[in-house]
């Protein structure tokens, strides 16, 4: 890891510092440059949290069919 990389959020950590930088934006007291860098984490955030729910999502999936009790479900981005 370089110093510039943060170490990795769990999901709620993710998901508060996410709520943090809305608020921050909201608000309107950022300069353009500092809402662009609140907006630019804001999306890696977003990434990470959506990443985990679909590991999560995975995860439940296969505990429930080693148990025999659900059918495979498709993700929302499958067609």
């Amino acid at each position: 890891m370089t110093s510039k990389q943060q170490p990795e959020l769990n999901f709620e950590e993710a998901l508060g510092e996410l709520e943090r930088l809305v608020n921050l934006m909201e608000e309107g007291e950022l300069s353009l440059e500092d809402s662009m860098k609140a907006f630019e984490k804001g999306i890696k955030l977003t990434r990470e949290c959506q990443t985990a729910l679909q590991k999560a999502e995975q995860k439940v999936q296969i505990l429930l069919n080693e148990n025999g009790k659900t059918e495979a479900f498709k993700m929302e981005d499958e067609d």
